[in-house]
């Protein structure tokens, strides 16, 4: 049998979700002037431009964005395979006493989370560090909750969340797959 797919969040959808959220990190930050965003590679960094980008249509201060690729700081790194492809660690800010929003798509057993934070330890020691993501599915196996929260899917044991943004995909959406049942 198929995978079955549902649209969590269409494109419109995605983009008012996004909005909110921007609101929302703005209001917990106390606004823009100590802020920086921080998006985990792929989808968070994009998901971060976009929140900055709200926020300055918002009226609020230019907001600095950095980039965290976390693949040399998994837990499973021995199990990723003899090469594993690194992205782009870009932080041009320093962090020092600064409140700093991470970003993602999706949250799952936080273990990509303490990855993050592991890495951004190495950069400096924000004053406050916040996380923002687009969807929070459950399943965490790490004691670690989101501040920002887009939207909460229920995810059933074999499915997914699959997050397309334009920049990469082609497409904005959210979808839950639920895997097929063999007959």
């Amino acid at each position: 049998m198929p995978n079955a797919q549902t649209i969590v969040l269409n494109a419109r959808a995605l983009e008012r979700t996004v909005a909110r959220m921007a609101d929302e990190i703005v209001e917990r930050a106390d606004g823009t002037d100590n802020l920086i965003l921080v998006g985990i590679q792929r989808r968070g960094v994009q998901l971060a431009d976009r929140l900055a980008r709200v926020m300055a249509e918002h009226g609020q201060a230019a907001v600095p964005r950095g980039a965290l690729d976390i693949t040399l700081y998994r837990d499973d790194l021995q199990t990723v395979g003899p090469r594993p492809i690194v992205g782009k660690t870009e932080i041009p800010w320093a962090i020092d006493g600064k409140i700093v929003c991470i970003v993602d798509d999706v949250l799952y057993t936080g273990r990509t989370i303490r990855a993050a934070l592991d890495e951004l330890a190495d950069f400096g020691r924000p004053a406050r560090i916040m996380l923002a993501v687009l969807v929070d599915r459950g399943g965490r196996e790490l004691p670690i909750h989101a501040d920002v929260v887009g939207r909460t899917v229920d995810v059933p044991p074999g499915g997914r969340v699959d997050v397309g943004v334009t920049e990469i995909d082609g497409r904005d959406e959210v979808t839950l797959v639920i895997a097929g049942e063999a007959s």
